[in-house]
């Protein structure tokens, strides 16, 4: 049960790191879960078709997401999981209940990198924490046109907006 938290720089070199080291665990017994770039050591994982099961008290340790009625939450950010498939994310047994990382990576849009041999999977940035140009909108502002009429930003939500500025400085 060990966490180390990857200087930015290191995270690359770590992963290869991980993947030329021979491995000392035992097959579906442990494995070492990387998201956020912390490692997190798990004691027992289930694996089966390329998917990862693992404990919620786990997927609390390794992500900080708990698996809540309304989702997977942590703080304030909550992922709802579809009542639909509700079976590819939770499995609830007798003593413990399972939930799926590599489903919820799917529905998260985070990329996953899994090493077999070493029982080692990576996961990147979830859609939420990317930037780029896709993502970006832009704040809510209300201004006067020509006649001093004010207009909302907001009020032209689905429709194209050229807007011109300019400054005197």
């Amino acid at each position: 049960m060990s966490k180390v938290r990857l200087a930015a720089g290191t995270r690359a070199f770590f992963f290869l790191a991980l993947l030329a080291t021979p491995s000392a665990r035992a097959k579906g017994v442990r494995t070492t879960i990387v998201y956020d770039d912390v490692a997190t050591d798990i004691a027992s994982v289930g694996t089966d078709d390329g998917q990862l099961w693992i404990t919620t008290a786990d997927l609390t340790r390794a992500t900080r997401f708990e698996l809540k009625p309304q989702g997977v939450c942590r703080e304030q950010l909550c992922f709802p999981v579809p009542k639909a498939r509700s079976s590819e994310f939770v499995r609830k047994g007798s003593r413990v209940t399972l939930f799926n990382l590599v489903a919820f990576a799917g529905l998260v849009n985070q990329p996953v990198a899994r090493d077999e041999k070493m029982s080692t999977w990576y996961f990147g940035l979830r859609s939420d924490q990317r930037q780029g140009l896709a993502s970006l909108q832009a704040p809510d502002f209300t201004l006067p046109d020509m006649a001093g009429k004010m207009h909302t930003l907001s009020d032209f939500r689905g429709k194209k907006v050229l807007l011109v500025t300019w400054a005197s400085w």
